[in-house]
């Protein structure tokens, strides 16, 4: 795709999932890429040697075109520290995708506050503050950068028992607006895509049970469930310059799950 050769990428929570499929992709469209992880770092080094066997062989190919990065989302300092480290490793920075998150399934009379608080620190505020501390770097520099939310179906779609999720989803919504508006005419550019249910880590529950992922395809009007390299390739489009004249809005890669599904057969008159 156009423009992403030579880039610097920063993937969020990029050892699994949905964020490593955008670390590999990114790679290969010629990005060189700085891998967070928060726990895991043989994970995070498994992210990094197929993003950089999809770009060029070989860690050692690629001339260090790849750097990880420890950072807790709920940790300011770590943040702040993570963008720094990536800036001085390859003097500047190019795209942030902010992809972290966790949830918590709890009936929501239930939840604590400091559950809510948990998630909503991660999701939203974590998320802020990495587009807070790579704007400054792109205002700095007068450049016209790039930022990907990776929000969800539920941005827009009511999660039950899921309260602390969906409210920070729904947030990452409006914080994509609002910071596309307010920077617009820098030239930076803020989106987000919204993956509806995908085969990832993070939903082993039901993706290493072939009845209930079957249960769950039922559901997606396309009748399967998403993969990691599909929320990679859009994330990659709106990074290109290929999406140039796209900011401020929040791409469904859903399979057709927010086209209110129950409505696929008439049932009025």
């Amino acid at each position: 795709m156009k423009g992403l050769q030579g880039k610097t990428a920063l993937i969020t929570g990029a050892a699994s999932g949905i964020g490593r499929a955008i670390a590999i992709r990114l790679a290969q469209e010629g990005c060189a890429v700085v891998i967070n992880y928060r726990s895991d770092r043989t994970e995070a080094e498994e992210t990094q040697e197929q993003a950089m066997q999809a770009a060029c062989q070989t860690i050692a190919d690629c001339g260090g075109r790849s750097l990880i990065v420890h950072g807790d989302m709920a940790q300011e300092s770590d943040i702040v520290n993570m963008v720094n480290t990536a800036i001085a490793k390859f003097g500047q920075l190019d795209i942030l995708v902010n992809n972290a998150g966790m949830q918590l399934e709890q009936a929501s009379h239930e939840t604590s506050t400091d559950d809510f608080d948990r998630v909503l620190t991660v999701n939203l505020r974590g998320a802020y503050l990495c587009a807070r501390e790579v704007l400054k770097h792109f205002v700095a520099r007068n450049f016209p950068g790039v930022i990907i939310n990776v929000s969800s179906v539920h941005e827009i779609i009511p999660r039950p028992y899921y309260i602390s999720y969906a409210i920070s989803k729904g947030g990452m919504g409006n914080m994509t607006r609002t910071l596309a508006l307010e920077y617009a005419e820098r030239g930076i550019r803020v989106n987000a895509i919204a993956p509806g249910a995908t085969a990832t880590p993070i939903n082993s529950e039901w993706t290493e049970d072939a009845q209930k992922q079957a249960e769950v395809a039922s559901f997606i009007p396309m009748k399967r469930v998403g993969q990691p390299e599909e929320m990679a390739a859009i994330t990659a489009f709106l990074a290109s310059d290929d999406a140039a004249y796209i900011t401020g809005q929040t791409l469904y890669v859903d399979g057709g799950l927010t086209l209110y599904p129950s409505f696929q057969e008439s049932w009025t008159s």
